[in-house]
């Protein structure tokens, strides 16, 4: 059994509708073998990903930057994880309003200092909330789910 990790910070409904998506990517009928945690990042800790295979991560775009809560995990989980958790297949995705990069670029940055594997582009939605947002989300969580359970991540 695999084991997939979902770190997402959701402040408002389009941000927890994003993540709710993913969450249903990942639990499609069609994988049997991977269990999922759904974590926000204010509870998330460094047991949760010691204890993955795989990451999920979900953030907001504030500032230009990722969410605070997506910061105070990192601040938490680095240092317990950075020797053991190298080359752990992660996949990022971004709420922004109007493009993301910065959210996108502060994430990255930090999980290069892991030196975790990231499987998948980071998906941003940017501007007005659209069903589309929807769909690449629920397609991110079920390749990510389906890629951990087939071992190719």
């Amino acid at each position: 059994m695999q084991k997939l990790l979902i770190v997402s910070h959701s402040p408002s409904a389009n941000a927890k509708a994003l993540t709710d998506a993913v969450v249903s990517g990942a639990s499609n009928k069609e994988i049997d073998n991977v269990e999922i945690r759904e974590r926000p990042p204010l509870q998330a800790d460094s047991n949760d990903v010691l204890w993955a295979d795989g990451v999920i991560l979900g953030t907001t775009e504030n500032f230009g930057y990722m969410s605070g809560a997506m910061k105070d995990f990192f601040d938490r989980i680095y240092y317990p994880c950075l020797e053991h958790t190298e080359g752990l297949p992660f996949v990022l995705f971004v709420k922004g309003g109007i493009d993301g990069q910065g959210a996108k670029n502060s994430v990255e940055r930090i999980v290069t200092g892991l030196k975790w594997r990231q499987v998948q582009p980071t998906l941003v939605c940017k501007g007005e909330f659209k069903q589309d947002f929807l769909d690449d989300c629920e397609n991110l969580g079920m390749t990510m789910a389906a890629g951990l359970e087939a071992g190719i991540f």
